[in-house]
């Protein structure tokens, strides 16, 4: 466990343990529940299909492309919940490789049109 006080950042690291120097990784998704078996019923999307949904959310550089480094903000939930799990879905993409979702960044999928 990692202790925080509410507003705190929190800072966090993913590594892609490969010796090949062509992959580089994305932090598609983070979210923070309060039961590590259900990140959906309730449940706060820090960044989900890489587009950041909490505003404090923030990457930061890295000069290795096996790294990801952000950060967010402890937010409002853990006041409210004695312990809050977080998930991340990370991507893993050839360097080099525009047309791929680490390249390409936030993906908002556009909703389709209902009429007839």
């Amino acid at each position: 466990p990692y202790y925080i006080d509410l507003n705190q950042n929190v800072y966090l690291q993913a590594y892609l343990h490969s010796s090949d120097p062509n992959l580089i990784v994305f932090v598609d998704t983070c979210v923070a529940s309060p039961d590590p078996h259900d990140f959906n019923t309730l449940a706060y999307d820090i960044i989900r299909n890489g587009c950041a949904r909490d505003s404090s959310y923030t990457t930061y550089y890295s000069p290795y492309s096996h790294f990801a480094r952000f950060k967010f903000n402890a937010f409002e939930f853990i006041s409210r919940h004695t312990l809050v799990y977080l998930q991340c879905e990370l991507v893993v993409c050839r360097f080099g490789d525009y047309s791929s979702h680490c390249y390409q960044g936030c993906i908002n999928r556009s909703k389709r049109d209902t009429s007839s």
